[in-house]
Order: structure tokens, then sequence, then C-alpha cells
């Protein structure tokens, strides 16, 4: 194929790409959220509003800071630092990829002070609003830190995604 040709056949695929993408942003095609998560190697996170979320663990090493990023912007009420909220989340720790814990298993949302939980959350939730999920990569240090908790390792990066339900 000549030169000219495979250029035009490269940018038709490129406009059709940019066109699918703002689409679906959009709201166009199903129900489905999906992300896929920035090229440090974070979780890709998939689901309806609603319904619990499917992570797909990361690959690579953990980032060194907190890492937070919007999978449903939400259009409630917002999350202060001296709220109360109601949430369903899903932790997954960043070393073996494996769901620890989630609300979701249980049936009922977590309520608790944003004030009384580790300072990953305190710091990556504000802002966040009622109808929102967000995706939340705590670096150790901002976890539970060298000693762990329960079954969370010691030094273990954790990978939070938190739907917000309601702020008070």
């Amino acid at each position: 194929m000549p030169k000219k040709t495979i250029l035009k056949v490269l940018a038709v695929i490129a406009v059709a790409a940019i066109a699918f993408a703002s689409f679906t942003t959009l709201g166009g095609g199903d129900d489905t959220v999906s992300t896929q998560s920035s090229a440090a190697g974070l979780p890709v996170v998939t689901g309806n509003a609603g319904e619990a979320p499917t992570i797909t663990p990361p690959t690579g090493g953990a980032p060194a800071t907190l890492q937070t990023q919007d999978i449903i912007v939400g259009t409630g009420t917002e999350v202060l630092a001296t709220s109360t909220l109601t949430v369903h989340y899903t932790l997954m720790s960043w070393s073996n990829g494996q769901i620890v814990e989630s609300s979701w298993n249980g049936g009922a949302p977590a309520t608790f002070p944003l004030s009384g939980v580790i300072a990953g959350w305190q710091e990556g939730l504000p802002g966040a609003k009622v109808g929102g999920r967000r995706l939340l990569v705590i670096p150790a240090d901002k976890g539970y830190g060298p000693n762990g908790s329960g079954p969370i390792g010691p030094n273990e990066t954790l990978i939070f995604v938190v739907d917000i339900i309601g702020v008070s």
C-alpha cells in the first residue's frame, strides 16, 4: 500500500476511536462505567453505579503517594473533612491483587465519621460527592503502616473503591 493510503487509513481509525470514546463518555452505549487508569499501572475499575465494582489488579510497583480517581462523578452533597459518610467500599491489596473485604458482600453500607478512619481516606475522599465512585490507592504510610491490621499485611498499599451513598 502507498504511504499516503496508510496514513489515510490510520487517520480514519483515529477519528473513529475518538468518536467512539466520546459516544460512550457522553452516555452512549450501555450503562456500564469503565475507566482505564493512568499509565502508572493503577487498577482498572468497571461496573454500574449501585452495584459492586470489578477491580482488575494493578501491574508494576505501587505508587509512593496517595492516588485518587473519580470513576463515577457524583452530583450530590460534597464530602468534607468533618462529614459522616455512608459508603459501600471494596478493598484490594496491591501486593497480591486479592479482595480483602467488601461492604457489598454483607449487603449493608458502612457509616462512620471521616475523621475516624485512615489518613488515606481522610485525604482522598473530601471533594467526592454523593452518587460518586472514587478509586483510592493508599500507600502504607497513609494506611495501616508497618504493623498492618488484621488481614492487611505490614507496609501494604491499599486499593479502595468507594461509592458515596450519603453525607451528613
